[in-house]
């Protein structure tokens, strides 16, 4: 597989060309591309400049508002209900945490779910958006039907991702962001372009058997839940799974279940649907709502000095703290720049050359 390596600065001028160009604002275009180099630098490629073609799909499709008018439909002192207008969820998450944010500043701790949206990137990025002050961020989404539930053989949940942030003392925070299904469908599209298989107990075929083909999903299979099955936990991963889809979308009045559109321009929308657009869900609490920030943080550095000193099973590995492999690419990738596959900087030209902007092989790092 061929790499090719671009600057933070090259990919952000492009990301933010192609958000200009289908029509957002120039604050937007800035924020959409911080979302998404947020996922590139901290090593999430499925969820970087990878999407980009995905984005422009959509609002090819007229299921992107690229101008949307965000507003708060729902309200109490400490919890919110946000429409996005069908918006860009790289631009409608980050106003919905902020809002949470300020609510818990004021309270103590902010509660806001979101429909009417779209895909919002990773996780990670909004939670740590609380962090930043002190404060412990929640961040969870829907998305669209490709995780079947313990024994069935329909797609009924998204991967539905949850990120749970803590901020820490002299150590990076604690960040726990996972997808709620056996793995992300990013990682089967990563190992689609590679043409590599997938490791069993992702995911199954239509009749419910094990597969190791990425490209099962196209031919009427799911992902499985975290767990896998049945015998290793899976009906914990379902759970989890709908507790995101619960908290997104039934409480926001978003699509759930199998009613999300999907991300896929190819695919139209469900055409009885139970709510607008995908939905979100954000948390935000103080830390000195519980206890002194710095007593919290001091704890907290100790917790993970306690938990990197684990003894071991295998003496070449260390207990990871969550968090810690993504801070280390983002580190890293700052420096020495971000590697893109050839098949995804291929994607990137073509879109360049349709939306006629400057292609990305011009500056590479």
């Amino acid at each position: 597989m061929i790499f090719h390596s671009f600057t933070e600065e090259k990919l952000r001028t492009f990301t933010e060309s192609v958000f200009l160009t289908m029509g957002c604002n120039l604050a937007d275009a800035h924020l959409a591309a911080d979302v998404l180099l947020k996922s590139d630098l901290r090593g999430i490629d499925s969820h970087g400049v990878a999407r980009l073609t995905g984005y422009v799909r959509l609002w090819e499709k007229k299921r992107i508002n690229t101008q949307p008018q965000i507003k708060i439909v729902h309200e109490t002192a400490t919890t919110a209900t946000v429409d996005g207008d069908g918006g860009l969820g790289l631009v409608v998450a980050p106003f919905a945490m902020k809002l949470a944010m300020e609510k818990a500043a004021i309270y103590g701790s902010g509660w806001v779910a979101v429909k009417n949206s779209n895909h919002f990137g990773i996780a990670g990025y909004h939670a740590l958006m609380a962090v930043e002050k002190d404060m412990i961020g929640i961040s969870m989404t829907n998305a669209s039907p490709l995780v079947a539930p313990t024994y069935s053989s329909e797609r009924l949940l998204g991967t539905n991702p949850m990120c749970y942030a803590f901020p820490a003392g002299k150590y990076p925070p604690v960040i726990v962001d996972m997808a709620t299904a056996a793995a992300a469908n990013g990682k089967l599209e990563i190992a689609q372009r590679a043409n590599q298989p997938i490791p069993e107990g992702w995911a199954q075929d239509k009749n419910g058997h094990a597969t190791t083909d990425p490209n099962e999903l196209k031919l009427g299979g799911s992902l499985l839940p975290l767990g896998s099955d049945k015998d290793h936990g899976s009906h914990k991963g379902y759970g989890l799974g709908a507790t995101v889809d619960i908290l997104s979308a039934v409480l926001s009045g978003a699509n759930y279940g199998p009613w999300v559109p999907p991300f896929v321009a190819f695919l139209e929308p469900p055409t009885d649907p139970v709510g607008e657009g995908i939905g979100h869900f954000f948390g935000a609490m103080r830390v000195d709502g519980f206890r002194p920030t710095e007593d919290f943080k001091n704890h907290l550095d100790n917790w993970i000095e306690r938990f990197k000193s684990s003894g071991t099973i295998d003496p070449d590995k260390k207990v990871i703290i969550p968090g810690e492999p993504e801070y280390a690419f983002e580190k890293e990738r700052k420096k020495n720049g971000i590697p893109l596959v050839d098949a995804v900087v291929n994607d990137l030209n073509a879109l360049a050359e349709k939306l006629k902007i400057e292609k990305l092989l011009m500056n590479p790092a």
